[in-house]
C-alpha cells in the first residue's frame, strides 16, 4: 500500500494535472459602471449595470431565469435545476449535464464545500429555490475557471439581489403531505450607503423509497450463473436550517465593501429494512436473512466571507477582491442488526455499528483586475485555494451474547487529502470586425497535493504545474441571429473519495473503495451554437462534442461469494457528440411555451474482473417541455415535463425516466398569493441501474413516494406587490431578447465569472 501511494503521488499516475478553482463573480454587490458606447461585437465582461435585463445568451455560457418559476416559493434549488434544458437531478440530489455526471456546482461563482461530496445532494434537496435568481449553465469553461472539484461544466446558482432603496420581504409558508412542510422568510433593505440582504428556511420533508436488486454473479468453479436478490424500504423524513445574511456599504463613489455568512443543517435519520436472499449455481438457496438499519446523524456547512470592489477610472476597469471560507461536516451512526433464517457461509455477528464523519474545508481568495486595452477588454486575476477532506469511519461487531463491541478492522479507516492550488488567469476579448469578435484565455496552475492514510501510517505528497486554454467567438448573422463557437480543454483529478482505497461499506452485498492509482481525466469539449427568433419565438440549437482521454468509471467485481466492490478505473476514453435545442416564447397572449431537448450520442469503454474489455453506445434523448398559462389576471397553471435519455455508466446503464409536475398560483391580493405544487403527477419517477458484463448480470430499481403534494402561501411586503411583476414572469430559456442574440451591447450581468 505504502509503495502503490508513494509511486502514485511522487510523479506517477495519480494526480497529474491541476487543481484548479472558479473564477469569482459579478454578484450585483455593486453598482457597475454602463458599457462604453463602442462595445465590441461579443458580450464584454463585467460592463452592466445591475438594473439592466440579463441576456440569456452570453458568449461563454447560457443564462436561464428560473426565479419566475410558479413553484419556486416552495421548491428547492433541486427542483430549479431540474428546469433548466440538459440538466437532471434525480431524488437524491445527484446532478448530470448533457448526460454527464461530472458537473461542478458554484454559488455566485465560487465554490462551497457545501456543494461537492456527500453534502451536495443533502444541500441541494435543502436549498430554497425561492433564493435563486438565476442558473447559468457553463459548459465549456473559459480560462477563468479552474477545475476544482472535478474540472467538468459548471452550474452557477445567482442568488436573489435586490439594491432599489428601501425595503422588501417575502414569507413563504407551505405544507404538504404525510407531514411534510416549509417556510421561509427573506428580505432586503437599502438606505444611504448601507444595504442588508437575509433570509431563513426551515424544511421538513424528503422521500421515502422502495427498491430492488436482481443479480445473477458468475460461478467460476461451474461456468454457471448464481442469483440473488435484494429488496429494501427505506424511510426517514428530516429536518433542515438555512440562514444567510450580506451586508454592504459604500465607502464613496467608487468602492464598496461586502460580507457574508451562512449556515445549512440537516438531519440525516433513516430507518431501512433489507431481504438478501443467496443461491448458488445449482439454484439452492444458501443465505436467507433480513437486516434492519437505524440511522442517525446530521450535516452542517458554515461559510462566510469579504469582498472589496473598486471602480476604475476608465470605463468598465473594476477591481475586484474576494475572500470565501466554506466547511461542511456529516455524521452519522447506524446500528445494524440481522435475523437469519438461512444462515449463510461465514455469516457476520447479528448485531453491528458503524460511525462515518466526512468533511471538507475551503478557503478561497482570489482578485480580478479588468480595463479597456487596445480596443478590447483585458482581464487578469489570481487564486489562491486550500482545500482539506477528510473521511473517518469506524465499523464494530458487536457480540449478540455479550453485547462486547469489535473494531472491525477490514471496515474501519481514516484518509485525509490536503490541496493548495494559485493560479493566474488572462484573457483578451475584442471586436475583430463589424460581425466577428472574439474571447480568448490561459489558465496557468500550481498544486500541491498532500495524501495521509491514517489507519495504515502512509504519507505521500506531489506538486505539478498545469495549462488551460480557452477560446470563444461569435458571428453575427443579422440583428436577431447570432453564430456563437467555442473550445475548451479541462482535467478532471480524482477527488479524496476517489483515491481512498479502504473499503467502506454499504450494506450486506454492496461495498465500495477509491483507487489510488488513478489517473486525471482530460477532456476537450467544442461546441457550434446558433441563435435566432422563428415566427416570434427565441430559438437556439448547439451542436457539441466532448472527448475523455483516461475517462473515470465505475468497476465492479465480487470480493466474496455475494459481495460486489465499486470501485473506479480509468477507461481506455470515452466520448459525447450531440444536438441541444431550445424554443421559447408566447404562443398566445396567455400561453407560454418552453421547451428544450438533447440528443446524444455517447461511448464508453470500460473493462470486467474477467478482464474483458467493452465498448458501450447510447444514443438519449433527454428534454423538458413546458406550459404556462395565464388563466385569468388571479390565476397561473403550469405543466412541465421532464424526460431523462439513457446515461452510459462504467459496465452499464442508468434506464430512461421521465415526470410530470404540475403547479397553480391563485392571486389573492396584490401582495398575497396561493400556490400548489404537485410533482411526479403519475408516480412514474424510478431509478434504474442495469449492469451486464461477462461475470455480473444485475438490474437495480429504486423507486420513491410518487406523488408530492405542496399547497403553500407567499406574502410579499414592500417592492413589487404584484404577482405578474416578481412571480409570473416565464423563465426565458431562450437566446438573448432585447438586444438580439449575442449581439452589440452590455455583456455580464449578476453571476458572470470575473
Amino acid at each position: 500500500m505504502h509503495k502503490i501511494l508513494f509511486h502514485c503521488l511522487a510523479g506517477g499516475s495519480l494526480l497529474v494535472s491541476g487543481a484548479a478553482v472558479q473564477a469569482q463573480t459579478v454578484t450585483g454587490d455593486t453598482v457597475v459602471k454602463p458599457a462604453p458606447a463602442k462595445a465590441p461585437a461579443v458580450d464584454a465582461p463585467a460592463t452592466v449595470s445591475v438594473t439592466a435585463e440579463r441576456p440569456t445568451g452570453r458568449i461563454d455560457r447560457q443564462v436561464y431565469d428560473v426565479k419566475s418559476d410558479v413553484g419556486s416559493t416552495n421548491g428547492t434549488a433541486a427542483d430549479a435545476l431540474n428546469n433548466v434544458p440538459s440538466v437532471a437531478v434525480d431524488p437524491d440530489g445527484s446532478v448530470s449535464l448533457r448526460g454527464s455526471s461530472n458537473v461542478q456546482i458554484l454559488i455566485d461563482g465560487k465554490p462551497s464545500a457545501m456543494l461537492q461530496g456527500d453534502s451536495r445532494g443533502a444541500t441541494l434537496n435543502a436549498m430554497a429555490a425561492d433564493d435563486i435568481e438565476s442558473v447559468e449553465v457553463i459548459n465549456n469553461p473559459g480560462a477563468q475557471f479552474g477545475n476544482e472539484a472535478g474540472g467538468g461544466p459548471i452550474l452557477n446558482l445567482v442568488m436573489r439581489r435586490n439594491r432599489k432603496p428601501g425595503g422588501f420581504a417575502t414569507v413563504n409558508a407551505n405544507a404538504g403531505i404525510a407531514g411534510r412542510y416549509n417556510s421561509s422568510v427573506s428580505g432586503t433593505y437599502n438606505e444611504g450607503p448601507w444595504g442588508y440582504q437575509g433570509g431563513i428556511n426551515v424544511r421538513h420533508d424528503g422521500r421515502n423509497s422502495v427498491g430492488d436488486v436482481s443479480r445473477e454473479r458468475l460461478d467460476r468453479g461451474t461456468g454457471a450463473f448464481a442469483p440473488s436478490s435484494q429488496s429494501s424500504t427505506n424511510n426517514g423524513l428530516n429536518d433542515s436550517l438555512g440562514l444567510h445574511g450580506t451586508v454592504n456599504y459604500n465607502l464613496n463613489a467608487n468602492d464598496t465593501l461586502a460580507a457574508s455568512v451562512s449556515y445549512n443543517g440537516r438531519s440525516n435519520d433513516q430507518r431501512s429494512l433489507d431481504r438478501y436472499i443467496n443461491g448458488d449455481s445449482t439454484g439452492s438457496t444458501i443465505g436467507d436473512y433480513v437486516r434492519s438499519t437505524v440511522r442517525n446523524g446530521d450535516s452542517r456547512n458554515y461559510s462566510w466571507g469579504g469582498r472589496y470592489d473598486h471602480k476604475g477610472e476608465l470605463p468598465g476597469e473594476t477591481l475586484k477582491i474576494d475572500l470565501r471560507v466554506s466547511s461542511s461536516t456529516n455524521e452519522s451512526d447506524s446500528d445494524y442488526a440481522n435475523a437469519y433464517a438461512i444462515a449463510p457461509v461465514n455469516a457476520f455477528d447479528s448485531r453491528a455499528r458503524q460511525h462515518s464523519e466526512t468533511g471538507n474545508r475551503i478557503v478561497d481568495f482570489s482578485g480580478d483586475y479588468e480595463r479597456p486595452l487596445a480596443g478590447g477588454t483585458a482581464k487578469l486575476g489570481y487564486k489562491v485555494a486550500d482545500n482539506k477532506s477528510s473521511f473517518d469511519t469506524l465499523y464494530t461487531d458487536i457480540n449478540p451474547a455479550s453485547l462486547a463491541e469489535t473494531v472491525n478492522p477490514m471496515r474501519s479507516n481514516r484518509f485525509e487529502l490536503d490541496e493548495r492550488t494559485i493560479a493566474l488567469y488572462g484573457s483578451y476579448q475584442m471586436r475583430l470586425s463589424e460581425r466577428w469578435g472574439a474571447l480568448a484565455g490561459l489558465r496557468a496552475e500550481y498544486t500541491d497535493l498532500n495524501v495521509r492514510q491514517i489507519t495504515s501510517g502512509v504519507e505521500a505528497g506531489n506538486n505539478y504545474v498545469n495549462y488551460i486554454p480557452s477560446l470563444f467567438a461569435t458571428y453575427k448573422v443579422s440583428d436577431e441571429s447570432n453564430l456563437r463557437f467555442s473550445y475548451a480543454h479541462r482535467i478532471r483529478r480524482p477527488n479524496a473519495g476517489d483515491l481512498n482505497p479502504y473499503v467502506i461499506y454499504r450494506d450486506e452485498f454492496n461495498v465500495a473503495a477509491g483507487n489510488p492509482k488513478l489517473k486525471p481525466t482530460q477532456t476537450d469539449s467544442f461546441e457550434i451554437g446558433y441563435e435566432t427568433k422563428i415566427v416570434g419565438l427565441e430559438s437556439s440549437l448547439r451542436a457539441y462534442h466532448r472527448r475523455d482521454t483516461d475517462a473515470i468509471v465505475d468497476y465492479r467485481y465480487f470480493i466474496s461469494d455475494n459481495v460486489l466492490l465499486t470501485t473506479r478505473e480509468n477507461g481506455e476514453g470515452s466520448h459525447s457528440s450531440g444536438l441541444e435545442f431550445s424554443v421559447s416564447g408566447k404562443l398566445t397572449p396567455s400561453l407560454t411555451l418552453n421547451t428544450s431537448g438533447n440528443l446524444a450520442r455517447s461511448q464508453q469503454t470500460s473493462s470486467d474482473d474477467l478482464g474483458n474489455r467493452s465498448t458501450r453506445t447510447a444514443n438519449a434523448l433527454s428534454g423538458r417541455a413546458r406550459l404556462n398559462y395565464q388563466i385569468n389576471a388571479d390565476n397561473q397553471l403550469q405543466l412541465a415535463l421532464q424526460m431523462q435519455g439513457k446515461m452510459l455508466s462504467g459496465q452499464g446503464y442508468r434506464s430512461p425516466n421521465n415526470t410530470l409536475n404540475l403547479s397553480l398560483r391563485h392571486t389573492v391580493t396584490p401582495q398575497l398569493s396561493l400556490v400548489m405544487n404537485v410533482t411526479d403527477v403519475f408516480s412514474s419517477n424510478k431509478m434504474e441501474t442495469v449492469i451486464n458484463s461477462a461475470s455480473l448480470r444485475e438490474t437495480s430499481t429504486r423507486r420513491f413516494d410518487g406523488r408530492m403534494i405542496y399547497v403553500g402561501l407567499s406574502y410579499r411586503l414592500g417592492g413589487a406587490t404584484s404577482a405578474a411583476k416578481e412571480g409570473e414572469r416565464e423563465p426565458r430559456f431562450g437566446p438573448p431578447g432585447g438586444r438580439g442574440p449575442g449581439g452589440p451591447g452590455p455583456g455580464p450581468g449578476p453571476g458572470e465569472a470575473g
